[in-house]
């Protein structure tokens, strides 16, 4: 074996062996290095991943390259056919193994904490924490989750804790709310980011197409702005939970929640969804306009009218066909 190391000094034989592939058990095998990992433990690393090689010679390697100290921390993907020239550059360049969840705007809290469930390779450290003792450890004590991560996608190391994609979300959506409140404009009604982010995701809820957007935030600044209720259904459907079955009911817009906006002003307690970038700037960028109403049109755009009268036709024209 030290002759097998001295001649990875120098020479033919050395320059052929960190060509050649390394054996593996499985087209690919997981490799993980922590932090504070030096060369000569991420060799015996190696092959307690599965890698058929002998650790003194792979360490061997590392030094005389002189890019030992450059291997990086971080989880890798090791494929069938690397060589330990390539295992080294991988290694070296901090080549980490990727995967991504997506959170979707418009989704609730409920549905986030699934997706992060689901995602591939992903440490579920926050399955089994309550909301309030998952926001105290995003040091965030006291406040409600829902609508505070901002809808993205987010890639991790194979391995990673889910309480890493959450302060990445939670920490996307300070910087997006800051970014949009700071572009507040005289129409807007919110008097703090917090307002502003629970009337971006009723924005969210009810608009149907893009291009409709402001005006749906027109509307509903300006029934705040005059004391008139809100009453938008995805509200009352949020406090409902898992009482909604798919059906909105009178008899639901008459029993009170917290959330049931048909029956108690101004805005709800929390967010109902996480709201992308486009509806947190439109709640405090309303388009200009005295509209109070809106209807579906059924192709997901929506008809605006500033009275009652104007409304109730809208309403027989599109919803009744009359």
């Amino acid at each position: 074996m030290l002759a097998l190391l001295a001649a990875l000094g120098t020479g033919a034989a050395a320059w052929w062996w960190v060509q050649q592939p390394l054996r593996m058990p499985a087209n690919s095998v997981d490799l993980s290095i922590e932090p504070g990992t030096l060369p000569r433990a991420v060799a015996v690393a190696v092959r307690d991943a599965g890698v058929d090689v002998d650790p003194r010679l792979l360490y061997a390697w590392f030094r005389v390259s002189g890019q030992g100290q450059r291997i990086k921390a971080g989880s890798y993907e090791l494929e069938r056919g690397i060589t330990p020239e390539r295992l080294l550059d991988k290694l070296a360049r901090g080549d980490v193994s990727l995967r991504a969840v997506t959170l979707v705007e418009g989704w609730n809290w409920k549905q986030v904490r699934a997706a992060l469930a689901k995602a591939e390779a992903l440490k579920p450290d926050t399955a089994n924490l309550a909301d309030a003792d998952l926001m105290k450890l995003l040091g965030r004590e006291g406040v409600a989750p829902e609508g505070r991560f901002f809808p993205d996608t987010y890639t991790y190391a194979k391995g990673s804790s889910d309480v890493k994609v959450l302060q990445r979300a939670l920490r996307a959506m300070d910087k997006r709310l800051a970014q949009a409140w700071a572009q507040r404009s005289p129409q807007s009604v919110a008097k703090t980011p917090d307002e502003a982010l629970i009337l971006a995701s009723i924005v969210e809820k009810e608009t149907g197409k893009a291009a409709d957007r402001t005006l749906v935030a027109t509307v509903f600044n300006n029934r705040l702005r005059i004391g008139m209720p809100l009453q938008t259904d995805p509200t009352v459907i949020y406090g409902m939970g898992e009482r909604f079955d798919g059906n909105l009911r009178k008899v639901d817009l008459q029993t009170d929640t917290p959330f049931n906006t048909y029956m108690r002003p101004g805005l709800p307690p929390t967010p109902i969804a996480m709201p992308g970038k486009a509806s947190l700037l439109a709640a405090v960028q309303p388009a200009p306009g005295n509209f109070l109403y809106f209807v579906a049109k059924g192709d997901g755009s929506s008809h605006f009218s500033a009275s009652l009268d104007e409304h109730n036709r809208a309403v027989n024209k599109y919803q009744r066909g009359q």
